[in-house]
């Protein structure tokens, strides 16, 4: 080729594919292919002969002086799995019309090891579609498979890596206190979270590490240890003094370096282990070991990551230690606002309950307390005020003790609350307070009541059921001065004995998002299945009703219980109170006088005392504005007579009457004459109560046997 030639065919090559002239440029194609292990073939299909360069047959490692031509020649050294997977992949290209295939397999190799081997082959076709002849290169693809399968495991140990550090960052995020995230590295996924065998925390307290955890295959060496001096001779207490990680491959380096653990040497489980301090802003807060049963090596990534899961814990553990820190700040200054003791009460019993919300210092203004008044009778109070803060704690501070005061004086419960609205506005603050408060006299049940913005208190009735009295009620303290409104009208209740009265702030009803009212009315069916006793009872609210709705905000409940007045083993009682807008109350009443009398023994006054019971509280119900207590209870003897008793606060006593023939009322005391022993009507403070006897009188036949079956009145 002359150098007009060559420069004419050197200009028509595109610039991208010039190679530039060197010392190699008398190399040909086939040299440089066999350079780089690639060598072709050409396979006739129609003569069964396969044509293979010696670079082809070099990458096939077989000897050019023997190869006869045959294909079999060429793959029957290939392994028959192998054999198979190639000789599919080309059928398949062949019958199904592809103009060319490619296929990585491996071929053995004298030294014991397998190459990758890569064909890519185009095949040929006459004009009706038929193949005869494939052209193609073979060549080593050892290193770029080798490198691929490198890149694809890298790829999934960093995958594997990044997946451990967003379980361990997602579930330690939710960790509020200490315990918290003591919690989570201790459950059953923790270990997988961290992708370790075995963990060990140990956390600086004082002058001590303390070991708070342990979990999966950990040495039990640190069994024995607890709260101990911060020694370099053990391997926890050297991480946190020297604060530098350490990597132990093996159980024999591990005791090479701290012979103190000789002793447990074979105790232990685990290959290798991760030393790990845990230091936030400076501060060293202990030491994290994490074991693992098959490990033999940490590379650099495997390091970085067991750094990156310490540094994760121990922000967590700062930032929950600084929860605990702040919570018990708040705690303890709401506990210094409420009374440090709760009196006793004769006859009753009373139990309270505060929790704070879990939100560190956002101190909440709930409070209660219990005020001894005069003639024997008790305030309670419960209430909150606004806000979730310290001002919002001092402000309930003094309006709890100025309360108190007014309560103390003996002023009823609505002048209580006027002076207390008056007292919080004088403070200038813009804060308001809601509370209920209520005097009660436990000899007699009375309670008084009175309530300013507030939730009305819940009545349990000795046989369990739960009522939410209509108790009426003003504005919250603060805003009624503000108003010019410091109306607070009273209403009274009537607790019998073995009731109870539960006072409660918002926080245990309100689930964030729902109504209250479904709060409260879950609050009614716990205080219903709950026990009787008022501490039982106060528990039993607090563990339900805060795991129900969370603990966003603080809680303030009080239980009062009236003592139960059963009598005696030959001379038991039972109350009941029924409320004139119960329209079930008459028939239960009629209901639970029978099944007592049947329970007592006295079945056979069941049917006369059924009758009165039904008369006197339908008098009650439709001639006054109140409810009713019925008081039933066994005479002592000799002569067993029952005693029915009902009292309402009416002012205004039966009058005997003479009711016509079509009459429909007037005959109640003309009743109580043909089917009583004896009946009679006394004051009872507000109100009066009618009672009557019901059973045999000595010297006198019993009823249906005097005057021929004719009663007689007494």
């Amino acid at each position: 080729m002359t150098d007009s030639s060559r420069q004419t065919e050197e200009t028509a090559i595109p610039p991208r594919l010039r190679f530039a002239r060197g010392p190699s440029d008398d190399t040909g194609i086939a040299e440089r292919l066999a350079l780089n292990r690639t060598g072709t073939f050409e396979w006739d299909l129609d003569a069964r002969t396969l044509d293979v360069d010696e670079a082809g047959l070099a990458v096939f490692d077989v000897d050019p002086a023997a190869f006869d031509a045959r294909p079999q020649t060429v793959v029957e050294r290939l392994d028959p799995a192998e054999r198979t997977r190639l000789a599919v992949t080309i059928d398949e290209a062949v019958t199904e019309g592809s103009s060319s295939y490619s296929v990585h397999f491996q071929v053995p190799l004298p030294d014991g090891t397998r190459q990758w081997t890569h064909v890519q082959a185009r095949i040929l076709r006459s004009g009706d579609g038929r193949a005869h002849r494939v052209v193609g290169v073979v060549r080593d693809a050892t290193a770029e498979v080798t490198h691929s399968a490198f890149v694809l495991d890298l790829e999934k140990r960093r995958r594997r890596q990044t997946d451990i550090v967003e379980r361990t960052t997602s579930a330690l995020s939710r960790a509020m206190t200490v315990d918290d995230v003591i919690a989570a590295l201790r459950e059953p996924g923790g270990l997988t979270m961290l992708g370790a065998d075995g963990l060990a925390l140990g956390l600086v307290e004082n002058s001590t590490l303390d070991v708070v955890a342990l979990g999966g295959d950990c040495p039990e060496a640190l069994d024995d240890l607890g709260p101990v001096g911060i020694d370099e001779r053990l391997p926890l207490g050297d991480t946190v003094l020297k604060g530098r990680p350490k990597f132990v491959t093996s159980r024999e380096d591990l005791v090479r370096r701290y012979p103190a653990l000789e002793p447990h040497m074979e105790r232990m489980r685990f290959r290798a282990a991760a030393y790990l301090p845990l230091v936030a802003q400076a501060r060293s807060l202990g030491a994290l070991a994490l074991f693992y049963r098959e490990r033999t090596a940490f590379d650099a990534d495997e390091r970085l990551l067991c750094l990156g899961l310490a540094a994760v814990v121990a922000q967590s553990l700062q930032r929950a230690m600084l929860f605990d820190e702040e919570r018990e700040f708040a705690t303890g200054l709401q506990s210094a606002m409420l009374p440090r003791r709760i009196q006793a009460v004769e006859g009753g019993e009373i139990a309270v309950r505060y929790h704070a919300a879990w939100s560190g210092r956002q101190v909440g203004g709930d409070w209660y307390d219990v005020i001894a008044l005069p003639r024997g009778r008790v305030g309670i109070v419960v209430g909150d005020v606004q806000g979730h803060d310290t001002h919002a704690a001092a402000i309930m501070g003094q309006l709890r003790i100025a309360l108190r005061a007014y309560a103390a004086e003996g002023h009823p419960p609505a002048t209580v609350l006027a002076r207390a609205s008056r007292f919080l506005a004088e403070l200038d603050t813009d804060r308001f307070a809601t509370c209920t408060y209520a005097q009660a006299d436990l000899s007699t049940g009375a309670v008084h009541v009175a309530r300013a913005g507030h939730f009305g208190p819940l009545i349990r009735r000795a046989d369990g059921r739960v009522g939410s009295p209509q108790v009426r009620g003003g504005l919250p303290l603060g805003i009624s001065t503000a108003f010019v409104d410091e109306e607070f009208p009273e209403t009274r209740l009537d607790l019998l004995p073995g009731g109870t009265l539960v006072l409660y702030t918002d926080g245990l009803v309100e689930e964030p998002g729902a109504d209250v009212d479904k709060g409260v009315a879950a609050l009614m069916r716990e205080v219903g299945e709950g026990p009787a006793e008022a501490e039982a009872l106060a528990d039993h609210l607090s563990d339900r009703l805060r795991e129900r709705w969370g603990s966003g905000d603080d809680v303030a409940l009080l239980v009062l219980r009236r003592s139960p007045d059963v009598g005696t083993v030959r001379a038991p009682r039972l109350h009941q109170y029924i409320h004139q807008a119960d329209p079930e109350g008459l028939s239960d009443a009629r209901s639970i006088v029978r099944q007592a009398l049947t329970d007592w023994g006295m079945a056979e006054l069941a049917d006369d005392a059924e009758l009165v019971t039904g008369e006197l509280l339908v008098n009650v119900l439709l001639h006054t504005e109140g409810g009713a207590v019925l008081t039933l209870e066994v005479l002592p003897e000799p002569v067993r007579r029952i005693r029915l008793s009902v009292q309402d606060r009416s002012s205004v006593w039966p009058r005997r009457r003479a009711p016509g023939e079509t009459s429909t009322s007037g005959r109640g005391l003309l009743l109580l004459d043909a089917v009583t022993a004896r009946w009679g009507i006394e004051p009872r403070g507000e109100g009066k109560a009618v009672w009557c006897e019901i059973g045999p009188v000595p010297g006198r036949p019993a009823r249906g046997e005097r005057d021929g079956g004719v009663p007689h009145p007494m």
